[in-house]
């Protein structure tokens, strides 16, 4: 199939899979002799578990890690899990930096008048 039946068929773009194809995530699709690029069932099993994994938060080199795991098939599901275990932790990491910031935000708002006077207590505490 050729790169757009290729995007359609796993919700990626021309563009992305032309970059994950450049950035040696996936092997390159054979050339027709017209130059196109002709995908197979395996590239969009791998686009598809890329695509779904970008949408898990994996990392583009996280993504490979996984991706080398699942063409493994002498693979341990114990570094898998530990890989997903991993962004688990990250991703609450992150949540907690967020929800630290929304705290300190919200401070910063409650203390504002919102009115047509140029003082503006938010300005003066990210000032400094």
């Amino acid at each position: 199939m050729n790169i757009s039946q290729a995007a359609k068929t796993t919700g990626l773009t021309a563009k992305t899979i032309r970059y994950y194809e450049s950035r040696k995530l996936i092997s390159p699709a054979a050339r027709l002799a017209n130059g196109y690029r002709d995908y197979n069932q395996s590239h969009i099993r791998e686009l598809s578990f890329v695509h779904h994994a970008r949408e898990l938060g994996f990392t583009l080199e996280e993504c490979a890690d996984l991706l080398e795991l699942y063409r493994n098939k002498e693979r341990k599901s114990s570094d898998v899990k530990a890989l997903a275990q991993q962004k688990m932790t990250d991703i609450e990491n992150k949540i907690a930096q967020l929800q630290t910031i929304r705290e300190s935000l919200k401070e910063l708002v409650s203390c504002c008048q919102g009115d047509d006077q140029p003082a503006c207590p938010i300005l003066e505490k990210l000032a400094g």
